[in-house]
């Protein structure tokens, strides 16, 4: 089909202008797998009676395991018969998605020989996405990911698969090491990531700094964010040179401090540092001359997530502050409470950010037994009759 213009005139139209396109690569996909021929022409049907012919009927996976497959299937499998299953596996990325050659042809050679041979690299929890295959090549796929040294991920309503940035392994930035807490998370939570039992989906995301680069502050129902306490490091020679290389500090720098911390003038820049609330904009302008403090660890943050049943959430402070060094151990504890109130007190599908939504924030820190502290709050007090007296 992919051969035959005519046959996918809509989707032909998608490889034009300046941008990759996937029909493109559906096509090349096709010499080497004919379902990729029946998934081309059912997607042109979709186009033509802009109707979507996926159903999900059925529970579909691998032995043992609640989660990992996403069974789907054809609505018009007399017509595209190649294509009457096509379940989605879900793997397990390595942390920080750092893979060897070997490893992706590995992946590539399994995939080929079991499934479509269509893969999304990577999924948007993170995982690889192994796109197409019959309910009867479940079990020899999985059986050879796990001889290669793969496991599934998540899916349904259990943790999805954590994901993490490249951390310490290639940013200098890193206030702790994502790739440790992200793997040691993964491993300690494998009931939890193949045996749905939550009222919904649960995201760990890892970042390392407050650049956020794996954005778990708009995805993530537990965003474990990079940051310091101390003071930013600051070379003042690093900051003249990029004066004098032509940088406007006032306007570039000082001007979208959104807490007006920083000031320019005589030719030196200060920071009130206890303004500062780590937005990173300043290192990134100034990498050189300014780098995050000593005093390294993590903000953990509660309840983001995508418009489903609710409007879109970003996460809130959790805990303002914990050290790298007590990282692991404060989550493992944070998350044995967090998870006992949500399975207790949340409803099908809802996301722990609408329970708390819901019960509101005083109820759900009672309930995991946190104290109140003014870093929670998510927007100021916006009533202008409000008065404080003098003590």
């Amino acid at each position: 089909m992919a051969d035959d213009s005519t046959k996918t005139k809509l989707l032909d139209d998608l490889e034009h202008g300046p941008w990759p396109s996937f029909v493109t690569e559906m096509k090349k996909a096709s010499a080497a797998s004919p379902a990729v021929n029946d998934l081309l022409g059912q997607l042109e049907l979709s186009y033509e009676e802009r109707k979507g012919h996926w159903k999900h009927g059925g529970i579909v996976g691998v032995r043992g395991y609640g989660g990992g497959v996403i069974g789907r299937y054809s609505d018009v499998p007399e017509q595209f018969p190649k294509v009457a299953h096509f379940h989605t596996m879900r793997v397990n990325q390595p942390a920080g998605w750092f893979y060897t050659s070997d490893a992706l042809r590995t992946l590539a050679d399994i995939w080929e020989r079991h499934g479509s041979s269509l893969t999304n690299m990577h999924g948007s929890t993170g995982d690889i996405i192994l796109l197409g295959t019959h309910s009867e090549q479940l079990e020899p796929t999985f059986k050879e990911l796990t001889e290669a040294g793969f496991d599934l991920g998540g899916s349904g309503s259990a943790m999805r698969t954590p994901s993490a940035c490249v951390g310490p392994a290639r940013c200098e930035w890193a206030c702790y090491d994502t790739l440790a807490v992200c793997y040691n998370l993964t491993l300690a939570y494998q009931d939890e990531l193949h045996r749905p039992a939550f009222p919904y989906k649960f995201k760990i995301k890892c970042s390392g700094c407050p650049n956020d680069c794996v954005a778990s502050i708009a995805r993530a129902d537990l965003s474990i964010i990079g940051t310091w306490k101390d003071d930013i490091r600051q070379d003042d020679q690093a900051v003249a040179d990029y004066a004098q290389g032509g940088l406007n500090i006032q306007k570039e720098v000082c001007d979208h401090c959104p807490t007006k911390a920083m000031e320019w003038a005589g030719g030196r820049l200060t920071i009130a540092n206890r303004e500062c609330v780590r937005c990173m904009h300043c290192i990134n302008v100034m990498p050189k001359s300014l780098r995050p403090g000593t005093e390294t660890g993590a903000t953990i943050l509660i309840g983001a997530k995508a418009p489903i049943v609710q409007g879109a959430l970003l996460s809130s402070v959790l805990v303002p502050f914990v050290p790298a060094a007590e990282l692991e151990e404060t989550l493992k504890e944070l998350i044995t409470r967090l998870w006992e109130f949500w399975d207790e007190s949340g409803r099908p599908r809802e996301r722990i950010g609408e329970l708390i939504q819901r019960v509101g924030l005083a109820t759900f820190l009672d309930a995991i037994g946190l104290d109140p502290v003014p870093e929670m709050v998510s927007a100021p007090r916006d009533n202008p009759y409000v008065f404080f007296k003098n003590e």
